[in-house]
């Protein structure tokens, strides 16, 4: 065999092998070594993260040909671990991540998980109906200034013509603890509130809000159809493993399809496992608030939510002056082999423990609370 065909023969095999190990052997780790590729996904323990619980419980995880450890957090930690590598992976708000990024967080979002969170409620007693109504007013926000329902707000407010920056004339804003937004709103404290579900289904319940919202994410144009939470891998492992970020990224995808078809399993599965406090009532409060959330996952679309929120965001004046939003939103944004509006198509509904309760009228799930001394804790986005 002469030299040259020896080595065409050698890079050959070499290439095969390398196609085998891609397609059906074991994956390298972060090591280097043979076997599952070692991931941290971090997690705060919100009703809304069920995607993260059920792609662990499922095996989602483990057939994409990963070993992921989950890892609690809080807000702060969760924004620094992905940031410098520390945790690989998780899902959470748009917004969050965006201003985040702004300020060089080191991350990368790569699909989109669920829609419809977020609202504007007037009190009830107010005779605020639409959202040039609020100009003058106090509006409510779950503390600490910045949250995403804050900043939804913003947006909705600037798109209608009224200054939305904190001191100006047109609104003033109040940053609450999100367990006593319900008793600022009975006490005139505020005349409106900025939250999330599914603590605006329980305000209209208890009769606290008007029953049709100012603004609402599942309702309005051009708000309806955006993503609120996204799938988001660290900068690091973006760059030094593309394959893996697609692993993670498409476990979360299919979960968040999975939790769609079986919401109250879901429910079930994070409460039993301790992902989320467990306490009265809680698993029918978080099949609720699941129910109310749209797990439709997607990328094309989470693309575009990426740069209408920051584009709005940029009006909003939510983003520095000389931050150019399309910009920002291309450098956040990460395409993945593998991750596409296609593939998750193509995947088969996993319905062998659907069970898709009725949803509940604002007073009976309003009723779940009964008894409680303070919000579930669980709830998403509002402000724990």
């Amino acid at each position: 065999m002469s030299i040259r065909r020896m080595v065409n023969v050698l890079l050959a095999g070499s290439v095969g092998v390398g196609l085998l190990a891609v397609g059906c052997g074991p994956t390298p780790n972060n090591n280097g070594q043979a076997g599952p590729i070692k991931l941290k996904v971090a997690y705060i323990g919100l009703t809304c993260e069920a995607p993260i619980f059920v792609a662990q419980e499922k095996g989602f995880y483990k057939d994409e040909g990963l070993d992921v450890e989950l890892v609690k957090a809080d807000w702060a930690s969760l924004q620094s671990g992905l940031g410098t590598g520390r945790f690989d992976a998780n899902h959470t708000l748009l917004m969050y991540l965006l201003k985040s990024a702004e300020q060089g967080l080191d991350v990368k979002i790569t699909g989109g998980i669920h829609t419809g969170c977020l609202r504007i409620q007037a009190g009830a007693n107010t005779d605020i109906k639409k959202v040039e109504d609020l100009r003058g007013k106090t509006i409510g926000v779950p503390a600490p200034f910045g949250s995403p329902p804050h900043m939804f707000a913003q947006r909705v407010l600037a798109a209608h013509g009224i200054d939305p920056k904190e001191g100006s004339k047109d609104v003033t804003w109040k940053a609450i603890q999100g367990g006593a937004l319900e008793q600022a709103l009975k006490n005139g404290q505020v005349q409106a509130v900025a939250d999330s579900e599914p603590l605006g289904t329980r305000f209209v319940g208890d009769g606290v809000v008007k029953a049709e919202a100012v603004a609402d994410q599942q309702r309005d144009e051009p708000y309806k159809d955006e993503y609120c939470c996204v799938s988001v891998v660290s900068g690091r492992l973006a760059r030094d493993n593309p394959a893996a970020a697609a692993k993670v990224t498409r476990a979360l995808l299919r979960a968040a399809k999975w939790v769609n078809d079986n919401p109250k399993k879901a429910s079930e599965l994070s409460v039993e496992k301790q992902f989320i406090p467990s306490g009265k009532n809680i698993q029918e409060i978080n099949t609720q608030a699941l129910l109310k959330l749209n797990y439709t996952p997607g990328v094309k679309k989470c693309r575009e939510s990426v740069d209408e929120a920051a584009a709005d965001m940029k009006k909003a004046g939510l983003l520095k002056p000389e931050t150019d939003p399309a910009a920002l939103a291309k450098k956040i944004w990460l395409d993945l082999d593998g991750v596409t509006d296609d593939w998750l198509n193509g995947l088969k509904a996993d319905k062998t423990a659907a069970v898709r309760p009725a949803l509940l009228g604002p007073a009976e799930f309003a009723g779940l609370f009964a008894g409680r001394k303070s919000c579930c804790g669980a709830c998403c986005c509002v402000g724990e």
